[in-house]
C-alpha cells in the first residue's frame, strides 16, 4: 500500500508494438514501498508518506537523467477520466506520425483499452496496469522506458491514471507536464484541485466544440488558472474537428527544440 495516498502497489506493463502484432511482452513492475495500519498516528504517518516521495523522487531523477542522455522529451499527461486525453494522443499521432517520433506509456488500473486505441493510431505503447493505485510513479515508468526503448530524439507521452489528485504528488522524470481540462466537467477544477493545475506547464481545454451546450465559463476557468499557476500556458482545443491542434503541435515543437534541462 502507497503511504502517500493509501492506494495497491500491484503493476503490470505490456508492450504494444506500432505493428498489429500480439502483444509480445509483460512484466512485473518492482513495488514501492508499503505501509502499516497507522490508526491516528498522524506524525508516523507523515514519515512514511516523506520516505515514499523521497525514494519516489530519486528514481524520478535517474528517469530524467536516462531520457535527457538519449535527448529524449518525456510529457506526464494527465487529468479527469474521460477528459479526452487518449482521443488527444490518437489525433496527435496520426497528425505528426511523419514529422516526429512518438511513444506513449499507457497508465489505467485495469485492462488494455486505450493502448489499442493508441496502437492503431501508429504508436509504439506500454501499457501499466496498475491495479488499484491511482497514479504512476517513477518505478513504474522506469520499467515502461525499458521496454518500450523509445529512440533518441523522440517524444515519450506518459498518460497518467485519470486523477486529478496523486498524480500530481508523483514526479516522474518528464520534463513537463500538461494538464487536459475537459468543457463537460465543470470551470471550478482548478481552484478544487490546485496542486493539479499548480504544476502545470500547459492546460489544454479540451472538447471546447461541446462549449455551446455545457455550461463552462472558459474567462472564470482562464482566470482560475491564472490564480492558481500563473506561469502556466493555457490553449483551447478539439480533438475531434481539430480546431486549436496546431497550436498543441506548435508547443511540442517547441519542447524538442528546447535545450535540455
Amino acid at each position: 500500500m502507497c503511504a502517500t495516498c493509501g492506494c495497491s502497489s500491484a503493476a503490470v506493463v505490456r508492450l504494444f508494438p506500432a505493428s498489429h502484432e500480439h502483444e509480445i511482452g509483460e512484466h512485473d513492475s518492482h513495488e514501492h514501498p508499503g505501509h502499516e495500519h497507522l490508526g491516528h498516528e498522524h506524525e508516523r504517518t507523515v514519515q512514511l508518506q516523506q520516505k515514499v516521495l523521497a525514494k519516489n523522487d530519486r528514481l524520478a531523477e535517474a528517469n530524467r537523467d536516462w531520457l535527457r542522455q538519449r535527448g529524449i522529451l518525456a510529457i506526464n499527461l494527465m487529468s479527469s477520466p474521460g477528459a479526452g486525453k487518449t482521443t488527444l494522443l490518437e489525433r496527435t499521432a496520426r497528425d505528426l506520425g511523419g514529422q516526429m517520433a512518438i511513444s506513449v506509456i499507457e497508465g489505467d488500473q485495469a485492462a488494455a483499452l486505450d493502448a489499442t486505441r493508441i496502437r492503431a493510431a501508429g504508436c509504439r505503447v506500454v501499457q501499466i496496469n496498475t491495479g488499484a493505485g491511482c497514479h504512476l510513479d517513477a518505478e513504474m515508468v522506469a520499467e515502461g522506458l525499458r521496454v518500450l526503448d523509445p529512440p533518441g530524439g523522440s517524444v515519450v507521452v506518459i498518460e497518467n491514471v485519470g486523477n486529478l489528485v496523486c498524480p500530481a504528488l508523483f514526479d516522474l522524470g518528464e520534463q513537463a507536464r500538461v494538464v487536459l481540462a475537459s468543457v463537460t466537467e465543470g470551470a471550478d477544477k482548478p481552484l478544487k484541485y490546485p496542486h493539479m493545475f499548480r504544476s502545470a506547464d500547459l492546460v489544454l481545454v479540451s472538447k471546447t466544440d461541446l462549449l455551446p451546450y455545457v455550461d463552462f465559463d472558459t474567462r472564470r476557468h482562464a482566470a482560475d488558472v491564472r490564480k492558481t499557476s500563473p506561469g502556466a500556458l493555457m490553449l483551447q482545443l478539439s480533438a475531434t474537428t481539430g480546431t486549436g491542434m496546431p497550436d498543441w503541435y506548435d508547443w511540442l515543437r517547441r519542447r524538442i527544440l528546447a535545450p535540455p534541462e
